[in-house]
């Protein structure tokens, strides 16, 4: 598994982050980083399942193993989700996502509020993450500074 981090610096209380990163409507606008049409089915909830989808290309489900609001986030990955809704766990591509972890820690000092993006995945999905987590990072910013 290769260990990856990405961090901002909002202009915002973490509450307002936590908020804007979560809404479903806003989630969509950020999430866009990663497919033009990213969505979740699911609440935000521990001990729940959610699903990160496309639905012209498919998605993820995970699991919500710690959630502390407003500070802090932790999902386990179970398996992907065809463009059809199936969830697969069986596919060498789903045994790769299989385990990925997620972490979201908010800090926030004197009305700045760092966001911390903690993944752990398969060498496979290390360039996509790359690749995405900057420009959504960018695109939360946008969103709790306007």
């Amino acid at each position: 598994m290769k260990n990856l981090a990405y961090t901002i610096q909002i202009r915002a209380s973490k509450a307002c982050v936590w908020h804007n990163m979560l809404d479903p409507e806003l989630y969509r606008e950020w999430a866009k980083a990663f497919s033009a049409d990213s969505r979740y089915e699911g609440e935000w909830k521990q001990g729940e399942y959610i699903n990160f989808i496309d639905p012209n290309h498919g998605g993820t489900r995970a699991f919500i193993e710690e959630l502390h609001q407003p500070q802090r986030i932790h999902a386990i990955h179970v398996g992907t989700i065809s463009r059809d809704g199936i969830e697969d766990t069986n596919s060498e591509s789903a045994r790769k996502w299989m385990g990925t972890t997620e972490s979201y820690d908010l800090l926030e000092v004197a009305g700045v509020t760092e966001l911390r993006i903690s993944i752990s995945t398969h060498e496979d999905y290390e360039e996509m993450f790359n690749n995405c987590w900057p420009k959504a990072l960018e695109l939360i910013k946008v969103i709790c500074e306007r």
